[in-house]
């Protein structure tokens, strides 16, 4: 349970729409930040197998593009890849979809790819080609599903009792956990576009910790999704400033109206939270450009 220590309205609020989130970069930076993402998926991930990119978007007449699967572990593993639906709630928790609800436009009909099943050996990689089949009346809106990537059994791993080396007064089974991951594929169609502000600010302290956590809202509105990073600062009155605070990879989904967040807040050592303002800004991850998004200010007495 946490208490709320300061809660006011933002001092400020600054909007401004979101840019697509496709961008090429350094193919290296762009695998390492791409574990780091797969490790923080929705869905618990395989942390021997990394993707590139870590969002596949198809924008305005792009056609076709791939991705790359990488086997970073130490033995011979197959994935299988499939295409799901998921809708995010208020707090950034997945769940499946059954049925569509009003507004929700999925992208699994709009696209084919192949292979849809991998053998990759340590430290090898496999291209997926994707390709996209829009319908001429495609209506306009943005198109979200995800690719799911889960791991088989081995072949050749230990999968019954007989198969096991126990004595015969012992009885025994091995399991192996098969986990997946997921990354969202989007297809955006006709004029697309997003605003956001940033709301309710707020200063909360978990009560069995020492640490400060920020909460908000954030509010969406437009027709596509928005992508990027959170970043909170703390400035005393005639101090400098110091970052408190920041996640990486938020996102706010069409339809979805609001998302709310918490950042941890860490302060550096011998400054205390108060007697100045916290501004949170939300970008453009830095390989989309970077560019501000929304902004937020909370006073703190």
């Amino acid at each position: 349970m946490m208490n709320p220590i300061f809660s006011a309205p933002p001092k400020a609020v600054q909007c401004a729409k979101a840019a697509p989130a496709w961008a090429s970069f350094n193919r290296a930076s762009a695998l390492l930040l791409g574990a780091a993402l797969i490790m923080l998926a929705p869905r618990p991930a395989l942390a021997d197998l990394m993707l590139y990119p870590t969002r596949i978007v198809f924008e305005k007449n792009q056609r076709a593009a791939q991705l790359e699967l990488i086997n970073n572990g130490q033995e011979t593993a197959t994935y299988r890849i499939s295409v799901v639906n998921r809708r995010m709630n208020d707090v950034g928790e997945f769940a499946p979809v059954t049925s569509p609800l009003p507004g929700e436009l999925f992208s699994d009909k709009l696209v084919r790819y192949s292979p849809r099943q991998v053998v990759l050996a340590p430290g090898r990689s496999q291209i997926v080609r994707i390709s996209l089949r829009k319908p001429t009346d495609l209506a306009t809106g943005e198109y979200r599903s995800h690719f799911q990537f889960d791991r088989l059994p081995d072949v050749d791993g230990v999968t019954s009792i007989d198969a096991q080396s126990n004595p015969s007064s012992n009885i025994g089974m091995s399991l192996t956990a098969l986990i997946g991951a997921t990354i969202p594929l989007i297809v955006r169609q006709g004029e697309t576009s997003a605003n956001v502000t940033l709301s309710g600010l707020t200063i909360l302290k978990p009560e069995a910790t020492n640490g400060f956590m920020l909460a908000m809202v954030m509010e969406r509105s437009g027709n596509s999704s928005v992508y990027g990073d959170l970043n909170a600062s703390f400035t005393p009155h005639g101090g400098k400033e110091s970052v408190i605070g920041t996640v990486g990879g938020v996102a706010v989904y069409a339809p979805n109206a609001l998302r709310r967040v918490k950042l941890s807040l860490k302060m550096p050592a011998g400054l205390a939270l108060k007697g100045g303002n916290v501004h949170v800004t939300f970008r453009e991850r830095p390989d989309a450009g970077g560019k501000l998004i929304a902004e937020a200010i909370l006073e703190i007495p």
